[in-house]
């Protein structure tokens, strides 16, 4: 009869890596997360959404910057109507005019939107940080996902061939009566169920693989055992304490009532008066059509004028529309804070219930180990009393469905003690590219969303523009569609 178990280590390590068809070389847990690093949408389209958040700041200074503008015309009169004898009007005219407006006080509205501005910046890089935490966290979980459906499927193969042996030695013994009927009967049922938790199981081997392509980029292959993972807290305080100055999403809400105060100053400064420079010139030639009378009459074949002065605007009154939006910016400002409140909230939540899972999970792994060793020495005891005729049939068949159970609970616990260990990770905000050191895998320096902000801040330049968008992410139309495919030395 075929050899069950094995040492537990044997699924979560000895399975995850044993290479699949096609692949040579086993992928590490390091590399999926570089992979998706390099090329999971949802991590570049955040990445292209704070670019686009970083061009707020130069478009709130553009308002307190001077401003240029100048037109050109040029008219010809096609057919005059003639007073009298004289013909005072040219046929052809040119004009140029520019105009100059250099504000000097907008009541501190443009420093406060400046300032809303770069808060939400910072705002933005602290969700992006926890864009790329969810993605990581997503990999890992696929990581480990595949690893353990793919024991999972290993386990029930190897059940479903040791209730083959079972039923035609079964049936065999049926036949020189050592057995009844109804033994037979249950061995066959005992099959028929193991055959269908089998196909479960290689339904959710193809389900993990899918989710592993969707957040990694390409197929799964052969998956090492994940590294150990490090900084883990002790106590659930620990966790707590760090997590509230790290955690990304407090920090982007914290960030978010800063802003949002800015905004109630902006609002204010609607009702306060502005000043600013203003100058403008202008040109007009007549081109040589100016008729003689005119010019004797003294009017000039060209013409220019310029001008400077100074421009008050002072809010008499706006229909209530300035204390409308002080209103609105203060709601906003509240419903920001309590936002901060609930979000901090979460974070606590998560971290205690995250550290309580982890721990759960790990203390769970030992106590499956127990569990299949338990099982295992039932088995062997139950195969021995049967052929001495103190044990049925379906005392066999229970113990040995015992046994694969507790040996998918131990490899389901040690996927779930990782993912937790992971997950709390990540909810203390210690899950980053920059956590993990990707970049020494990644042959190049992490993305710093600083770089693109510290270009373009200060940019007044009105003709920059940056090169036509360009996919960074992979599609995985051409992926072949996943199987449950185990190779047969991944079998106990």
């Amino acid at each position: 009869m075929p050899r069950r178990g094995g040492q537990w280590a044997r699924w979560l390590i000895g399975v995850a890596i044993i290479a699949a068809p096609g692949w040579a070389q086993a992928e590490t847990l390091r590399e999926a997360l570089v992979a998706a690093y390099k090329n999971n949408p949802d991590l570049a389209s955040a990445r292209a959404t704070q670019r686009g958040t970083d061009e707020n700041v130069p478009i709130a200074r553009a308002a307190g910057l001077p401003s240029l503008q100048g037109s050109v015309s040029y008219t010809k009169t096609l057919e005059k109507l003639a007073y009298g004898a004289y013909d005072f009007y040219p046929t052809d005219t040119f004009q140029a005019n520019t105009s100059v407006n250099v504000p000097l006080y907008s009541g501190g509205g443009v420093r406060s939107a400046i300032d809303a501005a770069k808060v939400r910046v910072k705002q933005g890089q602290a969700t992006l940080r926890s864009t790329e935490i969810s993605v990581f966290s997503q990999v890992v979980a696929a990581y480990l996902d595949v690893t353990l459906n793919t024991a999972i499927v290993a386990l029930n193969r190897n059940n479903v061939q040791v209730l083959e042996v079972n039923l035609k030695a079964t049936s065999d013994r049926f036949e020189i009566g050592d057995v009844t009927r109804t033994d037979v009967a249950q061995s066959n049922s005992r099959l028929a169920q193991g055959r269908a938790t089998l196909r479960t199981a290689e339904s959710n081997l193809i389900a993990a693989r899918e989710h592993y392509i969707q957040e990694v980029g390409h197929a799964p292959g052969a998956l090492e055992t994940p590294p150990p993972l490090i900084g883990l807290p002790k106590a659930p305080d620990e966790a707590v304490e760090f997590a509230l100055d790290t955690n990304p999403d407090l920090v982007a809400a914290r960030l978010a009532t800063k802003a949002a105060g800015y905004d109630v100053k902006t609002a204010d400064a609607s009702r306060l008066p502005k000043v600013a420079m203003v100058g403008s010139t202008a040109y007009t030639n007549y081109l040589g059509t100016l008729p003689a009378q005119a010019v004797e009459l003294g009017t000039l074949p060209h013409t220019g004028t310029a001008q400077i002065g100074l421009q008050a605007t002072i809010p008499l009154y706006q229909g209530g529309l300035p204390s409308a939006q002080i209103r609105q910016a203060q709601a906003n400002e509240g419903a920001a804070d309590e936002h901060e409140i609930s979000v901090e909230r979460e974070v606590i939540a998560t971290v205690r219930a995250d550290f309580a899972a982890w721990r759960a999970a790990n203390d769970s792994i030992g106590l499956n180990e127990t569990a299949v060793a338990a099982a295992k020495l039932s088995l062997e005891g139950v195969r021995a009393e049967n052929t001495v005729g103190n044990r049925t049939i379906l005392n066999i068949l229970d113990a040995e469905q015992e046994l694969v159970n507790a040996e998918v609970n131990l490899v389901t616990a040690q996927r779930n003690a990782y993912v937790a260990g992971f997950n709390l990770l990540a909810a203390m905000g210690k899950a980053q590219a920059r956590d993990l050191a990707l970049d020494e895998d990644l042959g190049a320096a992490l993305y710093d969303p600083q770089t693109h902000y510290d270009r373009d801040a200060g940019d007044a330049n009105d003709w920059h523009r940056d090169p036509a968008p360009v996919r960074q992410s992979t599609p995985t139309d051409t992926t072949p569609a996943q199987d449950a495919t185990v190779p047969q030395r991944a079998l106990p």
